[in-house]
Order: structure tokens, then sequence, then C-alpha cells
């Protein structure tokens, strides 16, 4: 028997996600938004979109998922297998837009602390947390903040400044920029995913420009170096893992020696720079199973 997500996958990729939504929409989830058509929430400082579980009581468990270079949050919806996924599992899905860049379509996110935006980045997604469990009926204790790419990077620095500010943390393909912090403000609940081939961001880093505006190499950081400053974090007693587990296809490596209520993971998937099929689904298995904190 095939599993429900597995063909709702399978009819995205054959037929485009306008189908998918015709069938969802019949199966139990609801498009929602701060006003007529589906409106975007407006903050003071941006806005976000926002789509709710059908049928489900708050309050609701989220997932707010960060978006990559270029992109918004609309774009993140349009991702239909993710977000179908999280919703099909009782979560909302709130996608906030970054800051528009000038001079060309696309939004970004400004993260690094050498390099400070027009907008506090950090301050806005903890102000859109808040407006949307206001708005919806969010559980924030029960609210996980993912993000790909630039995304991933985002979320990295916020769980470093703010490491309470979110239940749990999930980059993918994405993390610590160079010069890499020198440590956190906390422990954290942290799972990262990225691509074995991924050449946009390697595991190694890579350096982008000699020079940025504020004459420092612009340069992505090491995910092993930044895996490192997490177990720092975490207060971790060794560096090497101590749980692994092969599933589909995931390689997965736990730091479970840490400080009660920590979480550390590292999951690497045989691919380039994306958000791998089955993320989803891994990504919320592993957050429900977290330990109170």
């Amino acid at each position: 028997m095939h599993h429900p997500r597995s063909v709702l996958a399978t009819l995205s990729w054959l037929f485009g996600p306008v189908l998918v939504l015709v069938i969802l929409s019949g199966a139990g989830t609801a498009r929602a938004g701060c006003g007529p058509d589906a409106a975007p929430c407006e903050l003071a400082g941006g806005s976000y979109e926002i789509e709710l579980p059908d049928g489900a009581a708050a309050p609701l468990p989220a997932v707010m998922f960060v978006h990559g270079h270029g992109s918004s949050g609309v774009g993140t919806m349009k991702n239909r297998g993710m977000v179908d996924a999280l919703l099909a599992r009782g979560y909302a899905v709130i996608a906030p837009s970054g800051s528009a860049m000038q001079g060309r379509d696309g939004r970004h996110w400004s993260f690094r602390p050498s390099s400070p935006g027009t907008r506090d980045d950090i301050a806005f997604l903890m102000a859109v947390r808040d407006d949307a469990a206001a708005r919806f009926g969010l559980d924030r204790g029960r609210m996980l903040l993912a993000g790909f790419s630039v995304g991933g990077s985002m979320v990295s620095y916020l769980a470093c400044a703010k490491p309470d500010a979110f239940a749990a943390y999930a980059p993918v393909s994405g993390g610590f920029w160079r010069p890499h912090p020198a440590g956190c403000a906390g422990p954290v609940r942290l799972l990262h995913t990225h691509g074995w081939t991924d050449t946009t961001v390697p595991l190694e880093g890579r350096i982008l420009r000699s020079a940025g505006a504020d004459g420092q190499p612009v340069a992505q950081g090491d995910i092993f170096a930044t895996m490192e400053i997490w177990r720092m974090a975490n207060g971790c007693t060794g560096l090497r893992a101590d749980a692994f587990v092969t599933e589909g296809p995931f390689w997965r490596r736990s730091w479970t020696r840490c400080s009660p209520g920590t979480a550390l993971e590292l999951a690497l998937f045989p691919g380039d720079h994306r958000i791998p099929l089955g993320w989803s689904a891994m990504a919320l298995d592993w957050f429900e199973a977290l330990p109170p904190g």
C-alpha cells in the first residue's frame, strides 16, 4: 500500500502543485492568511505567509520556515511537497519574507554580525512568532524554526543568539559564516541537514568574495566547525558522535553525552544543495521525540 505522503509527492512531480492543492482541499487542509484571498500577514518590519491544518484543535504546533536567498514567503509556500507534509502532520506552516534586495527581485536575510542590514532579522522572526501565535492560536512551546541555505544560516545565528526563542531548530544546507562565532548564548536542540555533494554551500564552506562592504572576506563557514560550536554550547563531553542511524537517504549522527534537555544531530544525504525528499517527516519525527526542555 502506498503511503499518502508518497502518493502526494508523486502527483506533485507528475502534474505540479495545482493538482495536489485540489486534492488536498478535500483532504483536510486549509489555506489561512490575514485578510481576503489569503493575504500575507503584515507587521511593522515585514510580512509572513501562513497555512493551518484544517480541523486541528488549538493550540497548534508550528514550523516556521525561513526561505533561501532571492526567494520569499510565497516561494516557501510553493514547495508543496514540504508544506503539505507538515500540514498533514497537524502543524501550522509559517513562511516569513526577508527584506527586499536593492536593484533586483527577491529577498534576503541579514545574519552576518559583521555586516548588519537595515532590519534586525532576529527581532523580526521573533515578532513573527509572537504575532502568529496570538492570531492563530499556536503553541510557542511547540514551534520549530527551520530554514534553507541562507535561511538555514539565519536559523543558526538566531539559535546562537536566542537559544530559547523557539522549541528547536532545523537548518538545512546553511550554517555559520566565517569568522565563526566564538560561542553561543546557551544550549540548543538542533538538527542540521546537509547534502554530501553540495557545491553551493559545501560542507567545508567557500569564499564568495575577497572583501565585503566591511572590508572582510565574505566566506561561508565550515559545517564541521559549526557542529563543534554547538557541541560546546550544549556541554557535550566528547568530540565524536555517540549514535549513528541510516534511515532512508539520511546518514544521521547524534551527540548524546551533553547537558540534560539538549539535542544535537547532523543528518547528511547523498545530494546537492536542496531540501531533500523526506526531510519534513524526518525533522518532525526528531522534533516530536525530543526530551522535555
